[in-house]
């Protein structure tokens, strides 16, 4: 029921009922959602709807809303140079029942189906011209001014945030100030973007972030296949050689390898490997 997802606590909408808030976006966007479209995912539910857009709806609770508020999609819409499915509007309201907001954004459907999960087992085929357009589009991205602040895992990456993360994990003689910020998608995984065709979408936590995360992330999410970490690597080598490209490799290694690690976790052991070579690298250079 939808008292069951409305409140402060922590909710996952896989399992919890949704019926009520998918009518109340139908309603208000004045479209019908194909419920056999349905995704579901932790804190957000997704469908197509009858006059061929895609709709994405957002649970977030009040205190992880920063001032700049949840926008990002919306905002996302003025970049230029980045393949992302084109945003028609929104409806945005706070549920009655607890410190929960409630967003839902029609976009264009994906110019392609998704890569796969966050994190991928198996090296998907990707054509050459795929990995020219991710970095087209990062390159474009970072190229672009903002005031958002990045929120990745709805969190706000400050300086502070940076050197605690890293510190909790990688302790050493090493500096952590960051001296590049540059605006990144700051959910760059195989499941915010499309294949064969390139897209990326999912852009609700973009924003200002150290040089480097978004090619650190989408790097982290390809651990588990070897062969794919490595091309990621090489096609966006100028993030990873970079200093904050360093820094953003040992953040994203800090969220594998910390305290909450998964002792089956396939990229423990590669994610160990390189932040011991990036600890030396930034202890030597």
């Amino acid at each position: 029921m939808t008292l069951s997802v409305s409140t402060g606590q922590s909710v996952d909408l896989r399992v919890q009922s949704v019926d009520e808030i998918l009518d109340r976006v139908a309603r208000s966007l004045r479209v019908r959602l194909l419920l056999d479209t349905v995704v579901r995912k932790r804190r957000s539910v997704g469908a197509r709807t009858d006059r061929g857009t895609w709709v994405r709806i957002e649970r977030r609770p009040l205190d992880k809303i920063t001032d700049q508020g949840w926008n990002g999609t919306e905002c996302a819409a003025r970049l230029e140079g980045v393949a992302q499915p084109v945003w028609q509007g929104c409806v945005v309201w706070r549920d009655a029942d607890g410190p929960v907001m409630w967003r839902a954004d029609e976009t264009g459907l994906l110019s392609a189906a998704p890569v796969g999960s966050a994190v991928l087992s198996e090296a998907p085929e990707l054509p050459e011209a795929w990995w020219e357009d991710l970095s087209t589009s990062l390159d474009a991205l970072a190229a672009h001014r903002t005031r958002r602040v990045a929120t990745p895992d709805t969190d706000t990456i400050t300086q502070e945030l940076v050197t605690e993360s890293i510190r909790g994990v990688f302790p050493g003689d090493f500096d952590t100030t960051v001296r590049r910020w540059v605006p990144a998608h700051a959910d760059l995984n195989w499941a915010n973007v499309t294949a064969p065709v390139f897209s990326l979408f999912d852009w609700e936590d973009w924003g200002n972030a150290p040089q480097g995360l978004d090619s650190a992330s989408l790097w982290a999410s390809s651990l588990a296949v070897p062969a794919l970490a490595d091309r990621v690597r090489r096609e966006r080598r100028r993030d990873f050689e970079s200093r904050d490209g360093k820094l953003m490799t040992l953040f994203v290694c800090a969220k594998i390898l910390g305290p909450y690690a998964h002792p089956e976790d396939p990229r423990l052991e590669p994610a160990r490997r390189t932040a011991e070579q990036v600890v030396e690298e930034l202890q030597t250079g």
